[in-house]
């Protein structure tokens, strides 16, 4: 006889939920609540987050395993609530009527008034949008009435998911409330990206829109989408990041005056003139969620420089850890 041996622990994956009102308003339900949502595009399925909750936007990196804080995707259900995050030229309300909703993402400048998280953009004053072209991911943004960051659903480094059970097959349910089956994506691939930041347009990424059609509309394309750099400005793109016009030094073992404090953890040492704690609890999720929030807070004239606590060198721990090294070594005029 066979000895039988037990097995290991049952790994639950999230619910996959068929494309209909319940599963909409299930879904919008998880989002205002928090939580991740798998949603389908035209494109490829997105890992979708509240774009304006920071503790959302941080376990979407978690949840992927995302090596940097790369600036993710926010959707949109139309132009209009995109012109409400960020600043539209001319050229860009050209390519939004041409290609919206469609797989092209626009990387425009942040509006001083935009509630969109500091993380979901890596810190930094653009802000990559799109609308998306899938009656399902329509109806999704209308339904939670926030705006999605929502990366491909995928541990970074995967394949991208083209189907419901692509996602359902990689996460947890600890991970991802529920998953929206839209079918099959029609195009498969990312969108494109296209930075309205600089003179000229730049192709960021290439994607679901030709370069041709978009050259056909603003003009040739400038850069290309393959140069690489130290730290991303866009979503599949590295290349210049957030760093205070502070000085910000990795060591906090003896204050120097007029310094200022990003902690980690219980009990940061004393003495400095002010102290932002990233995390009293030692939570790596709530670390990320208020990094870049809180980088911001301590750039000011009135602090001489920032000192930094490292963190963790695991998980998200050693994306935080990435960007204050980035950070602490960039150079200033």
């Amino acid at each position: 006889m066979t000895e039988s041996r037990p097995l290991g622990p049952t790994v639950r994956h999230p619910p996959v939920r068929a494309a209909d009102p319940a599963a909409v308003s299930e879904a919008a339900r998880a989002v205002r609540q928090g939580r991740l949502v798998a949603f389908p595009t035209e494109t490829v399925y997105g890992l979708g987050a509240d774009a304006t909750d920071d503790r959302a936007v941080a376990r979407v990196f978690a949840a992927k395993g995302r090596p940097q804080f790369n600036p993710l995707i926010v959707h949109l259900p139309e132009t209009v609530a995109a012109a409400a995050l960020v600043r539209f030229d001319d050229r860009a309300a050209a390519l939004a009527a041409a290609f919206w909703p469609g797989a092209l993402t626009l990387v425009l400048p942040r509006r001083p008034d935009c509630p969109v998280s500091r993380l979901a953009s890596a810190g930094l004053d653009s802000l990559a949008v799109r609308v998306p072209d899938h009656p399902l991911a329509l109806a999704l943004l209308r339904a939670a009435g926030r705006p999605l960051a929502a990366p491909s659903a995928n541990p970074s480094g995967g394949v991208s998911p083209t189907t419901a059970d692509h996602v359902a097959a990689v996460f947890t349910a600890d991970q991802v409330a529920v998953v929206l089956d839209g079918g099959r994506c029609r195009v498969g691939i990312e969108s494109t990206v296209v930075g309205l930041t600089g003179e000229g347009p730049a192709l960021l990424r290439p994607g679901g829109v030709s370069a041709e059609a978009i050259e056909a509309v603003v003009g040739p394309l400038t850069g290309t989408a393959l140069e690489e750099d130290r730290a991303p400005r866009s979503p599949g793109r590295l290349t210049s990041h957030y760093a205070p016009s502070r000085p910000l030094r990795l060591s906090t073992s003896a204050p120097r005056p007029g310094e200022a404090l990003l902690a980690f953890g219980p009990d940061p040492p004393g003495g400095f003139a002010a102290v932002r704690n990233l995390s009293p609890a030692g939570d790596l999720v709530e670390a990320a969620a208020n990094l870049f929030a809180m980088l911001h807070d301590l750039d000011r004239r009135e602090f001489t420089g920032i000192a930094a606590m490292t963190v963790p060198d695991r998980g998200l721990g050693r994306a935080i850890n990435d960007r204050l090294r980035r950070a602490a070594a960039a150079k200033r005029g």
